[in-house]
Order: C-alpha cells, then structure tokens, then sequence
C-alpha cells in the first residue's frame, strides 16, 4: 500500500566505515548531465572571491606540507635516542643529547602551530566565501519564485522548488565548505607522502606500495557485494517512512474502516525486509575493517623487515624506519578521502544543475515599459473572444465573451472542468490568453504592470491560507497599514469578531503553522476578514462559503451584499443557491458561456443552468429527508 508512496523517497544512507577506520567508503551517487557547463556556472558564482580562493589553497597547501614533513622530524629524534642509548651501553660515546631532542621537539611544536594557525585561516576564509555564495543562491531562488509563470507550477511541485531552496543549495554549501580544500589537502598530503616516503628508502616504498593493489581487491569485492544491500536498506526504509507517513496521515480512515491489522502487517512486512538488508549490510561492510587491517598489517610487516635489514647494514636509520611506517599510516587516508570526494562532486554538480535550471527557467513576460494607470478604473470589464488552454494541445476555453458593468455581481457556474477558476487566474494575468482579450475599462489588463493589476481584486479562495502569527496579522495581511479598529471593522463585516473575542486572547491569539487550532469555516470567515479589509475594487470569491454551515453562511451572504455594493465582484459558485440575488449568471459549459441571465431567467429558459439548479435542489431534499 505504501509502495507508490515511498518510490520518490530518498532516505541518508547510513555511513559506512573505510579501511583501517580512514574515513566512509563512497557509495554510488546521481551524477549531473553537464557536469562541465555547471561546474563553469558555479565557478561564475564564486569569480568574485578568486583572490580569496588563491589564498585558501595556498594556506591549504602550506599547512599540508608543514604536518607532512612531521615523522621525518620527529625519526631524527628517534635515531637520536636509539643512538644515545647504544652508545651508553657500549660506553662509546656520550649518550642521549637530550639538547639536541628538544631542539627538534621545540620544532615541531612550531610546526605544528603554525600548521594549525594556516588552517584555521584557510577554514576561515572558505566558509565565509561558502556562505556569501549560498547567501546570493537562496537569494537569486527566492527573487526566481516570483518571477515565474504559474505554468511552471503546474508541472513542478511545491516540494521540488522547497528541495532546490533547502536541500540542493546545503549540500552546495557543505563541499563548499569542507570538500573543495579537502581535494587540495588530499591531494597535496598524497604527493607529500610519497616524495617523504621516497625520500626515506625507495626500495621500502615499492613494497609499501605493493600493498595497494591487494588491499583494493578487498576494498572492491566488499563494495561489490554490500552496494547491493544498502540499495535494499535504502530501497526499504524509503518504504517504511512512507508506510509510517501514510497511517499516521489518515490515522482516523483507518480506524474507522477498521485496517489497523492490515497496516500492521504491511509495517511487519516492510520492517522484516529492512532488518534482514541492514543486517547484511552492516555484515559485509564490517569486514571492512579486519580484512584492511590484515593486508595493512603485513604491509607493516614487510616494511619492518626490510627496514630492519636496511638499518642492520648501515643504509637506513632507525628513526627513518618509525617515520616510514608512520606515513605508510597516513598513505590510504587521502585515497580513500580523493574518491569519496569524487561521489561527493557529482552530487554537488548534481544539486548545483538542478539549482541553475530552475534559474535558467522562462520567467513571466515582461510587463509593458508604458503601464496604463490603474488609479482611475471604474472596473467595467470586458471579455472579447478569449482562448486558453494551459498547453497548447488542450484548450480549455474556446470562446469566451462576456461584458461586466461597474458594480455589477457576476456569479460563473457550472459543472467541474467547465473552466470557471481558470476565467479568474486569466483575469488577474496568472496567465495569459492565448487569443482574445480582457479588458478593465477599454485597457487590455496587458497594458498594465501585473502588480497594478493584482492591487485591483480582492480575494478570497476555497483552500484558506494564513500565516503563523497572530489573528489580527492574519486579517491585516490585506492592508498591512491598517489601524486595529480597521481590522475590527473588518472582522465584524466577515461575522468573525464574535468568534475572536470569545477566544482568551482575542485579536493577539497566535494560530500555529497549520492553524489546526481553528476550524476550516473559521479560517474562511478570517479570509474573508482579509479580503474586506483590503477594500478592493473588483473582489474575487471562490467558493468561499463552502466550508461554513448555513447559518453562518446567511450571515457571511448579508456582509458580502453590503461589502459587494457598488463593487464590481465575481463569484465562484457549486451552491447554486448562494448567488439567486446576482446581477449576472454566467453559465460554463466545455470553456463557454451557453447560458447567461438573471437566477430568475435562467431558471425560465428551463436549459443547462435550470437542469444543475433542480439536481442540486433534489440533493439538498433528499438528504434533508
């Protein structure tokens, strides 16, 4: 049941531990279709810092090379103690130059230090370099919302446009921040080491590097066989959130059809799967470690006893040989680092590509550079010939003509799908027609700017929205300058005022992200609220009586005819009983008007709008009975 559900889920795969504990082996990752067009797109968005980015390097690189020259110090201190103490048993010489071991320890302290000091410079810089850029992409996000079509939301999810915001731009911010220096630290220790290591003893380093290839055979044949199952782990707990996101969304359905027993068993179906994945998972990727730790440790081996013979033979010192295993340590860590990094870039150019389409999307057309002025309308509007289909191989509307007098009460019924709310997002210019024309008093509403426009309607929609702030905010929404005896006035002409003071905290009450502490009729009534205190020319209602009974609703039709008066206003319409006192019906059909009249009229023609009044009438009887 919950399959469907879970497809699209994409859970955090659990870490998984490399050899010898340096660090999460990589695991397969989504990968960006042009990688080298969105890689020279980011680097567009940090041209401004390369100044900035040349000294992060540099620090990086120098507090690398000062930490990597450490173990061939610290060998000479070494050789120096194994030195003094022979020569004290033989009595051959002086003994242990304890000045001359606090001369190097005193050296690597600084070292150290300043190896230290370079690299908090260099995080330093790079998070500040890494925040201004994702500062500007959640910016250039945010200003692209609003200036897109409603087009593009009918073919995106607000969730996908919430991912590119949050998701996308984080992991940006995160290689950023953390993996762009790591490339070059990884990088610079890899070649250091080896220069060190062949510094040391040649011959040593070719045996250390032999070990390699043996210990890659591990690591490739462990990935091979626990990829598949963290695939499973991951496919299973995408299923299992989903299930557990689904029962406990309708948790009331499922009791009242009595499916607890059936959800259950899915749960255990989905849960048992899970286990025996994550079992196996965590199995194999544990033999990680021991096996790692088996072909290491006759690297170790080899190395001590060909470094022992060196040294018997008077070629290598004692120290050398500590220092050499010391990097032969070190060696796998920046491996390991460079490939998980690898995963780690397409993800971002992944992210970094789905962020740059969206910025690249066509944005509303722009308005006309000389705006007619909205300021004098008398709001008579006109509907001449207009077509609309929101794509081209589906029309909606055909042919649409209609013409609203100033203060006129327009109600547009019809059945679903006749194009009803359509007719309204064209009119505000959510979209545009594709042929015709709308006019608000001889203007084609294409002349205007679409804010200007917009500043001319009020409205009020069948799915309410408030913000998470207070009662009196929400209806201020509407005119955010509005005094509070404003809103009162507000709220009483929405028949809402009674309600809120009855509430402990009256106006000041805070409704809650999902202002579940209010019923879905009060919501409405604090939209309407909203809507009033806006005191538009032309108001747009909706269906905005749907979600309150009809006592409340007699009372929100009398404010309405009051707030109606002398307003030109267009009302959406399935209870055809709330608009028998319009001035105009327009009766849809198919994306046409086919009737249009007075109720009274209407209802004479005995046609289309005659035949969903008595249908609806006999409804309302039957379920009265």
């Amino acid at each position: 049941m919950a399959k469907h559900l879970s497809e699209n889920k994409t859970p955090r795969q659990p870490k998984r531990r490399g050899p010898m504990g340096h660090g999460p082996i990589p695991a397969s990752g989504e990968k960006a279709k042009d990688f080298k067009g969105t890689f020279h797109k980011l680097l567009a968005y940090l041209g401004n810092y390369k100044i900035a980015i040349i000294f992060v390097f540099a620090f990086a690189i120098a507090s690398t090379v000062f930490t990597i020259v450490g173990p061939k110090i610290l060998g000479k201190a070494t050789t120096a103690i194994y030195t003094g103490l022979m020569n004290t048993i033989s009595n051959t010489g002086t003994g242990i130059d304890f000045g001359y071991i606090g001369h190097i320890v005193f050296i690597l302290i600084i070292l150290y230090l300043i190896s230290a000091g370079l690299s908090y410079i260099q995080g330093f810089i790079m998070t500040n370099i890494a925040m201004k850029v994702t500062y500007r992409l959640r910016n250039d996000v945010f200003k692209k919302i609003n200036k897109l079509p409603f087009s593009y939301f009918d073919k995106t999810t607000y969730g996908e446009v919430l991912s590119f915001m949050t998701n996308d731009i984080e992991t940006i911010n995160q290689t950023l921040n953390q993996s762009l220096t790591q490339i070059i630290t990884s990088v610079t220790t890899l070649i250091g080491i080896l220069v060190m290591m062949f510094s040391i003893s040649w011959q040593m380093s070719l045996v250390a590097l032999c070990i390699i290839p043996v210990s890659m055979i591990f690591v490739l044949n462990i990935i091979k066989h626990s990829q598949k199952q963290f695939s499973g782990q991951q496919e299973y707990l995408g299923h299992i959130n989903g299930h557990i996101e689904e029962v406990y969304g309708g948790h009331t359905v499922i009791q009242a059809f009595n499916k607890e027993d059936d959800v259950t068993e899915t749960f255990d179906g989905y849960n048992d799967a899970l286990y025996s994945t994550a079992w196996k998972s965590q199995f194999i990727s544990g033999l990680m470690m021991p096996a790692m730790s088996f072909t290491g440790n006759i690297g170790y081996v080899a190395v001590c006893i060909l470094g022992g013979y060196l040294a018997v033979n008077g070629r290598l010192d004692v120290g050398d040989i500590q220092a050499f295993i010391q990097y032969v340590r070190q060696f796998n860590q920046p491996i390991i680092q460079i490939a998980n990094i690898s995963n780690i870039l397409q993800m971002t150019m992944a992210a970094a590509e789905r962020v740059f389409t969206f910025l690249e999307e066509p944005e509303e057309s722009a308005d006309a550079k000389t705006a007619a002025d909205t300021r004098q309308l008398r709001s008579t509007i006109t509907f001449d010939h207009v077509s609309f289909g929101y794509s081209p191989d589906k029309i909606i509307i055909h042919d649409f003509n209609a013409q609203v007098a100033e203060g006129q009460k327009i109600a547009i019924v019809g059945p679903t799908g006749a194009g009803k709310t359509t007719m309204v997002k064209l009119l505000m210019r959510f979209y545009d027609v594709k042929s015709g024309a709308i006019r608000i008093d001889g203007h084609d509403i294409r002349d205007f700017k679409r804010n200007d426009l917009r500043s001319l309607f009020g409205m009020v929609l069948q799915d309410t929205w408030l913000t998470n702030g207070t009662v009196e905010d929400n209806i201020r929404y509407g005119k955010l300058d509005a005094s509070h005896e404003q809103v009162i006035r507000a709220a009483k002409a929405a028949q809402v005022d009674h309600f809120v003071r009855t509430q402990p905290q009256g106006y000041q009450m805070v409704l809650n992200e999902e202002a579940d502490n209010v019923s879905q009729g009060q919501k409405q009534l604090l939209t309407i609220a909203r809507a009033i205190l806006a005191d538009p020319k032309i108001l747009i209602l909706d269906e905005a009586t749907s979600s309150v009974d009809t006592r409340t609703e007699i009372q929100i039709q009398k404010a309405m005819d009051n707030l109606m008066a002398g307003r030109t206003s267009f009302i959406i319409a399935h209870r055809l009983s709330t608009i028998q006192n319009a001035d105009l019906i327009l009766v849809m059909r198919d994306g046409d008007i086919v009737e249009q009249g007075t109720h009274h009229d209407l209802l004479a023609q005995n046609g289309f709008y005659a035949e969903l009044y008595n249908s609806q009438w006999n409804q309302e009887a039957e379920a009265a009975d």
